[in-house]
């Protein structure tokens, strides 16, 4: 489990005043059985805490009846601000917007700058997407995208492809996470992580973190584990300034 830092929610207090969203990432490698749960338990943890959030879920396509963030970028006037929907937590289809951003055209670095004018109303915006399209997002950013893995044999093989892709292309540091409501499930996956992170020191020398995440209900626990993982994202996420693109590192 996470480490129960002290004061740790008053010290971050502050960050819901930003001007600025903060933006994380979680990787998709195919095993939305696990990650998706996750997802909605780190937006469920954000609102809690203040954070108005903008999902841009790349395994959905825009199309003419289910629009998404590439009507966003071609209406150039349009803002998510404009849209009384969007003000408190939205989920937009972004597959395809997504992609235009990962353009080689984009100075490596900026290509998230469009979506700054866009998503300003918003606390944090959270890219759900493939480790090919994180990587060319957010290549020297210094985000440390979220990377679920679920006690299948799988899961742990398309979970070090996506780690290697993101390491090795965009010099990504994800933090492998297991997520789970029974501590019997969480023993099982244990082996499961030992085994990718043996594989990562090995093949990539890369010393992964891993993070035991129980999703315990609100009024069980007012600061569960996921919580305490979203406050950690908000401390670590970078800040997409307006008309500019600053990392946080």
């Amino acid at each position: 489990m996470l480490e129960m830092c002290i004061n740790q929610g008053a010290g971050l207090q502050s960050l819901a005043l930003q001007a600025a969203p903060r933006v994380m990432a979680l990787a998709s490698h195919g095993d939305q059985q696990g990650e998706l749960p996750l997802l909605w338990s780190l937006c469920a943890a954000l609102a809690s805490l203040g954070q108005s959030v903008a999902v841009l879920d790349a395994t959905a396509v825009e199309s003419v009846d289910n629009p998404g963030l590439t009507q966003m970028l071609e209406q150039a006037a349009w803002r998510a601000s404009d849209n009384a929907e969007l003000s408190s937590c939205a989920v937009i289809p972004s597959a395809l917007g997504l992609q235009q951003l990962c353009a080689p055209t984009w100075t490596p670095g900026l290509a998230l700058l469009p979506l700054s004018d866009l998503f300003q109303s918003f606390g944090v915006v959270i890219i759900y997407a493939r480790a090919d399209v994180l990587s060319h997002l957010l290549l020297d950013s210094g985000i440390e995208p979220l990377l679920m893995v679920a006690p299948v044999k799988t899961s742990a093989l398309t979970a070090y492809q996506a780690l290697k892709q993101m390491f090795l292309n965009a010099q990504l540091r994800p933090t492998v996470v297991n997520m789970t409501n029974e501590p019997e499930a969480a023993a099982a996956n244990r082996s499961t992580i030992k085994n990718l992170q043996k594989c990562a020191m090995t093949f990539l020398n890369y010393p992964l973190d891993s993070l035991a995440v129980r999703a315990l209900p609100a009024q069980e626990c007012q600061a569960d584990d996921v919580q305490r993982l979203a406050l950690q994202l908000l401390e670590r996420a970078m800040p997409l300034h307006r008309n500019h693109f600053v990392g946080s590192h």
